[in-house]
């Protein structure tokens, strides 16, 4: 994907959720199978010079979300998506700038997701973000997605 169609939708994100902006989040790689959020460490720092967990747990989810929202519209199938259920495991501190990779590639799974949408106008998925700092597995978020066909 090219750089400006990146751009185009980090600022999308900026755009219908503020907080990504507050977050100095952008979209640093989409591939239809995965996508890579970037976060800066500086607006993102607790009261010991590290990463706040909030903000670890935010670019997980934001990951899955993103990945999720860019794939049913090439697909055709504009959705309302909302986590339903998320879970971080936190590994060690972050002092530095940090990644959330977000992955799906079972084809069978995304083929009942899909399907139970076109059918059922409603359908859950599982995702896992993995976020990273200074090329270490710092995080895991595991999320439950609903996606709502409007």
């Amino acid at each position: 994907m090219t750089q400006r169609n990146l751009n185009k939708i980090t600022e999308y994100l900026h755009t219908h959720i503020p907080l990504t902006a507050h977050m100095g989040i952008r979209v640093s790689a989409y591939d239809t199978k995965s996508v890579r959020l970037y976060a800066p460490l500086t607006p993102n720092l607790n009261h010991r010079n590290t990463a706040f967990g909030g903000s670890l747990s935010t670019l997980g989810i934001l990951a899955g979300w993103t990945l999720l929202h860019l794939r049913l519209e090439e697909a055709g199938m504009p959705s309302r998506l909302v986590i339903q259920k998320s879970a971080m495991d936190f590994q060690r501190p972050v002092t530095g700038d940090f990644e959330a990779v977000c992955t799906q590639t079972d084809r069978d799974e995304w083929k009942r997701f899909t399907t139970m949408i076109a059918e059922k106008e409603k359908s859950r998925i599982a995702l896992i973000s993995e976020i990273f700092s200074q090329g270490e597995l710092v995080a895991v978020n595991k999320g439950i997605f609903v996606s709502l066909r409007v």
